[in-house]
């Protein structure tokens, strides 16, 4: 066979390679359903693949429950409007960011025993830690600002005006900090350094960012956009949109950091997956079927199962104030559903 041949035969068995992949599906589906028996709403959901541990919010705690067994394992007690779930495993302790107290509240790790409560900004919902300047990082609805609160002192080091409700946060890990401005629909950076705005971006095609998540590697940012129902992926360094796909009434995302995978959890009850296949190409592949109400999802870099809090909901009762009143959660049926291959 001559070069030419060689090159022609290579470029086909390429296209198709890439063609067979374009169509592979995720193969996900639920596995099963994790009852929790007690009442309470619930907002985010932290999985420690590691440890093999789901850190649930849900009424005024977070429960814990095994990721093998669905057992639980313990709870962590009175954490009014608790929001989210920040690990550190290097001092054996986690942070909850409680809404309705304006608070974080670090627990112990083995023994889920609150250790302390620090007052923040106002109405603290996500939080997180960012490993590269070591500090938990909460974003305050209610004061339109972030808190900066070193763990190993549990003094807080800064508060960052964001003028905008912020919703979600995330680290790039080497120095700057990514905040979801709900209100305005942009992009806030922040200096991991100084904590201070270096840059703000405006969300081209979507409306209402609330889910958020990085690929460090390829630096793009996946935003969930609930209002819009758009999945926008962005360059960090710069702010341009690189892809949007449609998705659903989304609350949350989550992106695979080894499938190359970005999961967008819709209330409908679908989980919209999108891959990337390089920095400037990604695909749709489907919508997984879960349950109406499963709008917030945490996933196991490990196993890389996803984790969604829902519940069976009934119709609210319409009044002269409220024509489209929020369903009620049926007593009894909150959950976690796994999902997986």
């Amino acid at each position: 066979m001559n070069l030419i041949k060689k090159s022609a035969a290579f470029l086909l068995l390429c296209s198709a390679a890439l063609n067979i992949h374009a169509q592979e599906k995720t193969g996900f589906h639920v596995i099963k359903d994790i009852p929790i028996a007690s009442s309470g709403g619930w907002d985010y959901i932290t999985v420690d693949g590691a440890n093999k541990r789901i850190y649930t919010s849900h009424g005024n705690q977070i429960n814990v429950l095994s990721t093998v067994t669905g057992d639980s394992i313990g709870y962590v007690p009175n954490t009014p409007g608790v929001h989210g779930i920040a690990l550190v495993a290097a001092l054996n302790k986690g942070y909850i960011s409680a809404g309705r107290a304006n608070k974080i509240v670090v627990f112990d790790l083995k023994t889920f025993k609150v250790l302390n409560e620090i007052p923040v900004g106002q109405n603290p919902d996500a939080i997180f830690y960012d490993d590269f300047s070591k500090k938990i990082i909460t974003c305050n609805g209610r004061s339109k600002d972030a808190t900066v609160f070193d763990p190993f002192t549990e003094q807080v080091v800064a508060t960052v005006p964001l003028n905008d409700k912020p919703e979600t946060a995330v680290s790039d890990g080497k120095g700057k900090i990514f905040i979801n401005g709900e209100t305005t629909s942009t992009m806030i950076v922040i200096d991991a350094t100084t904590f201070k705005e270096v840059a703000r971006y405006k969300i081209d095609g979507g409306e209402s960012p609330s889910g958020l998540d990085i690929d460090r590697k390829t630096n793009r940012l996946f935003i969930g956009c609930g209002d819009t129902k758009t999945m926008v992926i962005m360059d960090a360094a710069n702010g341009k949109t690189v892809a949007k796909f449609p998705i659903g009434g989304t609350d949350g995302l989550v992106f695979d950091t080894k499938l190359k995978v970005a999961y967008a959890s819709n209330g409908e009850g679908t989980i919209t997956a999108v891959r990337e296949l390089s920095a400037d190409k990604f695909e749709f592949i489907e919508n997984i079927t879960t349950e109406p109400s499963a709008r917030t999802i945490g996933i196991d870099q490990v196993t890389h199962r996803l984790y969604l809090p829902a519940a069976k909901t009934e119709p609210g009762t319409p009044t002269p104030t409220n024509a489209n009143p929020r369903p009620h959660q049926i007593p009894g049926t909150f959950h976690i559903i796994e999902v997986g291959k």
